[in-house]
């Protein structure tokens, strides 16, 4: 997947996939989801991380970087497999399909697979696979520790957690990878590319933290000197201050960058390519105190550079990675960005600052590049459209010719473009509004709940984009 040659791809979390049990996940659905992106020629469909959320069930908070979300694992596939019964199948369906419900999903689904785990006779694959995966064994620990103790925050664990709990999560996990594999080669079979998504960095109370807290910029009491966010933008006066904790690069240079290119492999052993999220903190991060009311008191601070570019390297593979170099990007971040040979990102819906030159304008746009109507963080491509200001929507306009369709007209102009790859939400497809967007950053509440009910899915008109697909070059 290095080298894509006019590509066009599709992106949608598998939460927001549909489905009976409280989230999408890797069942029919997700198979039913790949044939359509395949009629409609599209070649790759990008996700969100895959981790186990936090309590807010954000995708870029995560309790470790190496293992998968319980709640994508297939229900109906246990059921098949004979590890539950149907009653208890049917206890783990939700009324609501237009939205995720975490709080269900919290209350019956690990116990659910639990019982799936105890009733395995045959534990061999699953100890397999965890010595083949000796990160992913380890965070199996993690998590069984972490409920043992009531899931509180991993420094003031008292309690180690019974075989029986490691071994449950060692089988939600090996259930999670067996699943989505069969998942993966489904979407090869269909020429269909999976691109997934890294985020830059962790949680403090997760695994990575926990199994070497050395990584990162901790005090005596494990607690971060600084944290981690970005100085005021686009999306936020304030700036945002995200919490994590930031890494040592030091330390980590020291040991040739083992712990980045542990998580990239394991990255580029489920995905055909990724993108890296926040980029620019490889150039330089913007560093909060950890006590500051907001990110406005931060300052830059220079990152690893080039050094991780190299180490990243030696297990890239030769496959795709996207950089995500949104926001504020210097001279420097540019030149890291042409040195590690990454394809870089632009988004339409940021193009119109008056700047005729603005590299978000389609007529803008290089070869090595992923083009978005928008991302996971952006509005819809007709709520941004419906919610411009005059002015600015007039000049909008202008730049398509006043179009009858200025959806349309994105879209055309996008797949029409130079960049290599371009990916519109699956929102933007349907011309759906504002409250079905995914994220809105800032704001705690009510994010990465957007669903597709069944219906919805199916309407996608594939045949309307398998033919400007073909006329635009980006299919075979």
């Amino acid at each position: 997947m290095r080298t894509l040659n006019r590509q066009s791809g599709v992106l949608l979390p598998v939460f927001s996939l549909p489905g009976k049990y409280g989230c999408g996940g890797f069942g029919e659905e997700a198979r039913e989801w790949i044939d359509i992106l395949a009629e409609g020629g599209f070649s790759v469909w990008q996700v969100l991380p895959f981790g186990v959320t936090d309590g807010h069930n954000s995708p870029y908070m995560s309790f470790s970087s190496f293992g998968g979300n319980p709640y994508f694992i297939d229900p109906e596939e246990l059921f098949r497999q004979g590890l539950v019964t149907k009653s208890e199948l049917a206890a783990q369906e939700c009324a609501d399909i237009y939205k995720c419900d975490y709080k269900k999903l919290g209350e019956v689904r690990v116990p659910f697979l639990k019982k799936a785990a105890a009733r395995l006779s045959d534990r061999t694959p699953v100890f397999d696979f965890m010595r083949e995966n000796p990160r992913i064994s380890q965070a199996c620990r993690f998590f069984a520790s972490k409920e043992a103790n009531g899931g509180n925050a991993w420094q003031t664990w008292r309690v180690q957690p019974s075989d029986d709990d490691v071994f449950a999560w060692q089988f939600i996990q090996y259930e999670f990878h067996r699943q989505w594999r069969k998942i993966h080669d489904y979407a090869g079979q269909k020429g269909v590319k999976i691109l997934g998504d890294l985020p830059f960095y962790v949680s403090l109370d997760s695994f990575d933290v926990w199994a070497d807290p050395s990584q990162f910029m901790l005090d005596a009491d494990k607690r971060p000197t600084h944290i981690a966010g970005v100085p005021p933008d686009y999306f936020s006066a304030d700036g945002q201050k995200w919490g994590n904790p930031l890494y040592d690069w030091g330390k980590m240079e020291s040991d040739g960058f083992s712990y980045w290119r542990a998580r990239l492999g394991y990255m580029l052993s489920l995905f055909d390519g990724i993108r890296i999220d926040h980029f620019r903190a490889i150039s330089s991060y913007w560093s909060i105190p950890r006590d500051s009311e907001t990110a406005k008191t931060g300052k830059w601070e220079k990152g690893p550079g080039e050094k991780l570019i190299d180490a990243l390297g030696t297990v890239s593979g030769g496959k795709l990675i996207l950089a995500e170099n949104l926001g504020l990007i210097d001279d420097d971040a540019e030149k890291l960005l042409e040195y590690s040979g990454y394809m870089g990102m632009a988004v339409f819906q940021f193009g119109f600052d008056g700047n005729p030159l603005s590299p978000h304008l389609p007529h803008n746009y290089r070869e090595n590049l992923a083009a978005y109507t928008g991302t996971h963080d952006n509005n819809t491509l007709l709520g941004f459209w419906w919610e411009l200001d005059d002015s600015t929507r007039k000049s909008a306009l202008d730049y398509f010719g006043n179009p009858e369709n200025a959806c349309m007209a994105t879209i055309r102009a996008l797949l029409m473009s130079r960049a290599s790859l371009v990916v519109f939400p699956a929102q933007d497809l349907l011309g759906y509004g504002a409250d079905t967007r995914i994220n809105t950053p800032g704001v705690a509440h009510g994010n990465w709940q957007y669903r597709l009910s069944p219906e919805q899915m199916r309407s996608i008109d594939t045949a309307l984009y398998s033919h400007l697909n073909r006329i635009y070059a980006r299919t075979k």
